[in-house]
């Protein structure tokens, strides 16, 4: 792999994540690569800066901080198909960042020779859309998907959430479900979540949903707390088309979220729609024996990892 122009995002105020970018800016430049850094955080995102300010093409992003900084990188990044080196730097060790220590082994060799697994994570696309009003492209009698959008394109890593908020009280939501133009459900709750099979251990797996592996291309709809018993997770195709329907929302409360980021907010009379994004996330992978189920067991604690039995029927002591 040719590196030309790398950046390097740090945690912003993490004096670790600095000096781990500190070190792998020097690494690069005695290499003749060209390093651009700067923090990336809540207060911090200097995606746009750099993709509008470098005429040559970012041959690579390495991100260094939690699973927050990855998914704020991919937000930016995957739809320019930019590959980012997620590394765990002064943020907590989750799904997506991988250990610090690959960076102990000076790396840039083995990127640059191709010893790497580049992994494709599936992205959602959501856009607001608005009913057309008569006179404006309307067609008296035809159904409610006459329309036009009336956002920019969001894109999220994890998922797309769409609820109310308001600070005086902790209002309900009633939302219409609709997949390939046909209605699934009505949800009664404080909202609905539509994820990729990366961030089903996310914001899903607290709200009750599935756990997919991340490689899948898949949906998942995932009703918050809902008031009827019977509205149930479901997954589907990552070809689909999903559009959420507001009801009963004449205050305008509905926010639509990106892996938790507020995007938008959603009027009387818009609905969202949410697909698969174009283009794929690119993770470089670094790690000989990164393992997405040692990493489940581990975070979510499974009896793998609690109970030590020396001796099994299929696992004999030193096997």
């Amino acid at each position: 792999m040719d590196l030309g122009l790398v950046v390097i995002a740090y945690k912003e105020g993490d004096r670790e994540s600095k000096a781990a970018c500190q070190l792998c800016a020097e690494q690069l430049r005695r290499r003749g690569v060209t390093v651009l850094t700067a923090p990336t955080g809540l207060h911090h995102n200097p995606y746009p800066v750099f993709l509008e300010a470098t005429s040559d093409p970012i041959d690579l992003v390495v991100v260094l901080g939690g699973d927050g900084s990855v998914l704020a990188a991919a937000r930016h990044l995957a739809p320019h198909g930019i590959p980012i080196l997620p590394i765990q730097s002064g943020g907590r060790l989750g799904f997506l960042a991988q250990s610090e220590r690959v960076l102990h082994q000076d790396p840039w060799d083995r990127i640059q020779a191709g010893d790497f697994v580049l992994q494709a994570r599936m992205m959602l696309q959501a856009q607001i859309w608005e009913q057309a009003q008569l006179g404006q492209g309307a067609i008296p009698g035809e159904g409610k998907r006459q329309g036009h959008p009336v956002s920019e394109v969001y894109y999220a890593l994890n998922e797309m959430c769409l609820k109310p908020i308001n600070r005086e009280r902790l209002p309900a939501a009633i939302m219409e479900i609709e997949v390939n133009g046909e209605i699934l459900d009505q949800y009664h709750g404080d909202g609905v979540l539509v994820a990729t099979p990366t961030g089903s251990t996310s914001y899903t797996l607290a709200a009750n949903g599935p756990i997919l592996e991340p490689t899948f291309e898949a949906i998942i709809i995932t009703p918050i707390c809902p008031l009827s018993l019977s509205s149930r997770p479901i997954v589907i195709s990552g070809t689909a088309t999903v559009e959420i329907w507001p009801l009963a929302d004449p205050e305008g409360l509905t926010r639509l979220w990106t892996d938790g980021v507020l995007a938008q907010s959603v009027n009387p009379g818009q609905w969202v729609q949410i697909q698969r994004a174009p283009l794929p996330a690119k993770l470089m992978i670094l790690e000989k024996d990164l393992s997405y189920f040692r990493t489940l067991r581990e975070k979510l604690q499974w009896a793998g990892s609690r109970i030590y039995i020396p001796t099994t029927n299929h696992r004999p002591e030193g096997g």
